[in-house]
């Protein structure tokens, strides 16, 4: 008899457990995330973009996923650089406590920057490629070296972030002595079946102009801006089951709050997406998914006496595995039209946010990162 008295309270518990996990996940998404925990000071606010510098830890060891990670005493000489991509928010640098990728790197010692692009309004849909890597990222990264006293700098970029930073470098500055790049094109032709849509449709372009004269870039910009909703949905669809199955294992595991604040934080990122401004939606078209610039050794700009093959950087290239956005091909590419003589290529697990940031980055991707830049940063 007390079994069954007992079992309907147990039931009514739990329900409204449940429901109080999905009344706060559908209502008060925000209170549950967990993400840029890990302060930081804002030393430059331009128009749009900003600078944010993380200081040294407070604490002798950190967690990073099931790890505890030891705090390093002292800092290496040259400052590190995250330069992050477009449409993305910075959640995805610091998007758990235990995984942080601004955490774990201060943690090994590393001076650390991260360049934030901002959200672009749109007022900014004049904005192009090259206003990010030839306008706005060199009075950035002049910014670091007065605030750190170093010349030399290391460069992290991830996805579109490394485009940029691999451009900048291009254009002729010869102190950045590394380029760590995560998951970043080169080859657009050359990125499997993405890549033969591409050039199939520099073809259409290409008859369009001749028969035409039809050109994207005497378009309107305004009619090229990509909400960030676009985004979003445009990320989702690179893995559209396994979107899916995220919402579906939400509903399973409604009754386990750990669940649904990771659900949460994650969500965060995904579905705050940021819009690509018209003009930069248009270089990207043409010059890069079309033209297929970088892969010429050429700028997604115009009039640029810049060239890939400028670069003598150290390289690192971090490839995954499962990566359908950037191939490992498209990425490769980069090795054959610079000087560098320090090129390394990591292969990895993972697609494509989950080379930076995914679960299990932190003790199988981190870790060789920060040992690459560490011994080519005193």
């Amino acid at each position: 008899m007390s079994d069954r008295k007992l079992r309907p309270a147990s039931i009514r518990r739990a329900a409204n457990r449940v429901a109080t996990n999905a009344r706060k996940r559908l209502f008060e998404a925000e209170s549950l995330v967990q993400a840029g925990k890990t302060p930081y000071e804002l030393i430059y606010q331009g128009e749009i973009a900003q600078l944010r510098y993380y200081p040294p830890l407070s604490e002798t060891s950190i967690t990073v996923g099931d790890s505890e990670v030891k705090v390093e005493t002292s800092s290496h000489r040259i400052p590190l650089v995250l330069v992050a991509p477009l449409a993305v928010n910075m959640y995805i640098y610091d998007l758990f406590p235990e995984r942080s990728l601004v955490h774990y790197f201060r943690a090994k010692g590393f001076e650390l920057y991260l360049v934030d692009w901002g959200t672009p309004r749109r007022s900014h849909n004049h904005f192009r490629l090259s206003t990010y890597f030839s306008e706005k990222l060199p009075e950035i990264l002049q910014q670091v070296r007065d605030h750190s006293g170093q010349q030399q700098l290391s460069l992290h970029g991830w996805s579109l972030g490394g485009l940029f930073n691999v451009c900048y470098t291009a254009l002729g500055d010869p102190d950045i002595v590394n380029l760590a790049l995560v998951g970043s094109p080169c080859d657009y032709h050359a990125n499997g079946p993405l890549g033969k849509r591409y050039q199939r449709f520099e073809k259409q372009l290409s008859w369009l102009k001749r028969t035409t004269g039809w050109q994207i870039h005497k378009t309107p910009k305004r009619f090229w801006r990509s909400p960030g909703w676009m985004n979003s949905l445009t990320f989702k669809m690179t893995n559209p089951i396994g979107s899916i199955q995220g919402y579906w294992d939400l509903v399973k595991n409604l009754h386990d709050e750990d669940y649904v604040v990771a659900h949460a934080t994650n969500g965060a990122f995904l579905d705050g997406m940021l819009a690509y401004p018209g003009g930069v939606s248009q270089d990207l078209i043409q010059y890069l998914v079309a033209s297929n610039a970088l892969a010429n050794g050429k700028l997604p700009m115009q009039n640029s006496n810049g060239s890939i093959n400028n670069i003598e950087s150290n390289i690192l290239l971090v490839c995954g595995a499962s990566d359908p956005i950037v191939t490992r091909e498209n990425s490769l590419a980069l090795l054959d039209l610079v000087k560098s003589k320090d090129k390394t290529v990591m292969d990895v697990a993972g697609g494509h946010m989950g080379v930076l940031s995914g679960s299990k980055a932190p003790e199988e991707i981190w870790p060789r990162v920060a040992n690459w830049l560490a011994t080519r940063s005193d």
